[in-house]
């Protein structure tokens, strides 16, 4: 798979607007029910500080996080600005993510109900859906390790996402990165529904119909991706819109 880099410096995003990118994606999280409490998390590349990150602090809720209100890490998953506490695991996810691949300036973890529970089927992401199809070329597969305190999980993490966009966490969750806020959206997005597909027709007992190799291979590369972005990445603008509408407020 080979990845465009015209991404990877951030070079067209201010550090004004990858924070409210990064608090209006977590705004998202409540509108979709992504949630797990304030236990999930995304990140930001800080533009012109590749080495740097924008993550929430652990205690806010998603709805609550603003712009400002962002702390930074590095890429050792070290906390270098901000007065509250990041959670230690999620800046380690995802300190191996953007360190791993410096075309990558957002990512997104998250613990869903059906997430989770693709995570722990053996079979993992099926091509179930329209949904499926169109990511799961780039979907990869990561054993579970506790990342606080598996030495080796960071490395693991960075050989296992690869030059891939999105990941199931076996018996964890699912994450997704992209070279923009609209491209991470977007593989979250359609990572997490068709999970909730998936489980919804294995749950209703009838035979499943699975799309074929030559249809998924299709719909994933239209457009040419993943050499580019794909088209629904443009799928954030009319997000931000709803978010400005009804959660105001994660710019200050």
């Amino acid at each position: 798979m080979n990845v465009n880099s015209d991404f990877s410096q951030n070079e067209f995003v201010t550090e004004q607007q990858s924070r409210e990118n990064l608090a209006a994606l977590y705004r998202l999280y409540s509108k979709f029910g992504w949630t797990d409490l304030n236990q999930t998390h995304a990140a930001a590349r800080v533009p012109g500080r590749p080495d740097l990150f924008f993550i929430k602090p652990d205690e806010y809720l998603m709805e609550e996080v603003t712009a400002s209100s962002l702390s930074i890490v590095d890429l050792n998953g070290n906390q270098v600005d901000g007065d509250k506490k990041v959670n230690r695991a999620g800046a380690l996810i995802h300190a191996a993510i953007l360190g791993a691949r410096p075309d990558i300036n957002y990512s997104a973890h998250t613990h869903s109900r059906a997430g989770a529970a693709v995570s722990a089927m053996k079979c993992g992401l099926l091509p179930l859906s329209q949904h499926a199809g169109l990511i799961m070329p780039t979907v990869c597969i990561h054993p579970y390790q506790d990342v606080t305190t598996a030495e080796d999980e960071c490395e693991a993490l960075a050989k296992d996402i690869g030059e891939n966009f999105a990941m199931i966490m076996e018996n964890h969750g699912l994450l997704a990165c992209g070279r923009s806020i609209g491209e991470c959206f977007y593989y979250l997005y359609y990572l997490e529904t068709a999970c909730k597909i998936q489980v919804d027709v294995l749950a209703s007992g009838q035979e499943p119909l699975l799309l074929s190799e030559k249809i998924v291979d299709g719909l994933f590369t239209d457009g040419d991706v993943p050499k580019n972005e794909p088209s629904g990445a443009d799928d954030w603008k009319p997000q931000l819109r709803w978010v400005d509408r009804n959660m105001p407020g994660y710019r200050d």
